[in-house]
């Protein structure tokens, strides 16, 4: 078993780095773990981008796929990366509409972190020939904080 040495930045607390991890079979399973933000009082953005995420049509249970970015300014916490990995792979078996999957995968995340700022940019591949994004935040962000553009661009089809 990979130990890790004890150090002061919250590492020792978490469960799943490091470690081998069983994949969550639901987002409600899943166990998202944080760590205290390194750079506390000042304000920066962390961008989480997932290309490829998948989830599942709660009607017809085909398989749906969208670009996820998450943009969020941390206060007192930073959420750990692979704990995230697997919350959001955890909604390939989940059966949910677009505006649910997004929103949830935001209010689970701002419920977690409690962050200055937070934002989710859903971009869904078409559904009955109809791409559906779907676009969150917490609030205005802070005044003078660099917010990057998320540059994912709308869906064109063939042309």
């Amino acid at each position: 078993m990979h130990t890790r040495p004890t150090t002061d930045d919250g590492s020792q607390f978490l469960t799943q780095l490091g470690q081998n991890t069983t994949q969550p079979a639901s987002p409600e399973e899943a166990r998202l773990e944080r760590v205290p933000a390194p750079e506390r009082g000042r304000h920066y953005v962390v961008r989480f981008t997932a290309p490829e995420f998948t989830s599942l049509c709660p009607v017809t249970g085909q398989p749906d796929f969208a670009h996820i970015v998450i943009d969020y300014i941390p206060d007192e916490w930073i959420v750990e990366s692979k704990s995230l990995k697997l919350f959001l792979t955890s909604f390939r078996n989940h059966g949910a509409f677009h505006e649910k999957c997004s929103v949830q995968i935001a209010t689970t995340l701002v419920d977690l972190l409690k962050p200055v700022w937070l934002r989710i940019g859903a971009y869904w591949y078409p559904r009955g020939g109809m791409p559906i994004d779907v676009f969150w935040q917490t609030g205005a962000p802070p005044e003078g904080v660099w917010i990057p553009a998320q540059d994912v661009p709308g869906y064109r089809g063939r042309g």
